[in-house]
């Protein structure tokens, strides 16, 4: 009998570090695919500068779409700072969740504005910053899903018990996705037949 009490004990103990390693693991993974965002935002970040100086060229009686960009890019690296220090604080990740979907709409307006001036669509430096650009904002997407991905499988095995008695008493909270809304893609498409 006494050998019994000692076996399920010893199971306990290696069930409960067992568990802790995976929510461990689980949890680097997303923190590493957040490393991966951080990579791809920073990129798109240098990028905006340098679209913003060759658009004022021509747009100069469009300072505050140009300001806004800039102001819209400093706030979204502000909250990637925030992100990148602690990945596991929820809050910040909704406010760069925020500060992004800030970000491309300005940058939106911006492309907007730009049809408006030929000679600026046809720079060869605007066309090689925006094709940068639009390549960079594919991998974030990429990352974004990597990182997205990550955060479920954390979440699932953080949520499922008796894994959530390991979680509560060892401080895993809960993890953040990091959703970036374009309001465009929410519109239903127009379809003209004529």
């Amino acid at each position: 009998m006494e050998w019994v009490l000692i076996a399920i004990v010893v199971l306990l103990v290696v069930w409960a570090v067992w568990t802790y390693n995976r929510l461990v693991t689980a949890r680097n993974r997303y923190k590493n695919a957040f490393a991966q965002i951080d990579v791809q935002l920073t990129r798109r970040y240098d990028l905006i500068p340098n679209l913003v100086k060759v658009a004022e060229r021509y747009m100069s009686h469009e300072r505050d779409t140009l300001e806004a960009v800039i102001q819209a890019r400093n706030q979204a690296m502000d909250s990637l700072k925030q992100v990148g220090g602690d990945p596991t604080n929820a809050e910040a990740v909704r406010k760069l969740s925020s500060s992004e979907q800030g970000l491309s709409g300005a940058l939106g307006r911006l492309f907007a504005l730009s049809e408006n001036y030929p000679d600026l669509k046809a720079n060869q430096n605007m066309m090689q910053l925006s094709e940068e650009l639009t390549s960079t904002e594919n991998r974030v997407a990429f990352a974004r899903q990597g990182y997205n991905d990550a955060v479920m499988q954390y979440n699932i095995l953080r949520e499922m018990f008796p894994n959530t008695l390991i979680a509560n008493n060892f401080g895993f909270r809960p993890a953040q996705l990091l959703e970036i809304e374009d309001p465009q893609k929410r519109e239903p498409v127009e379809v003209n037949f004529s």
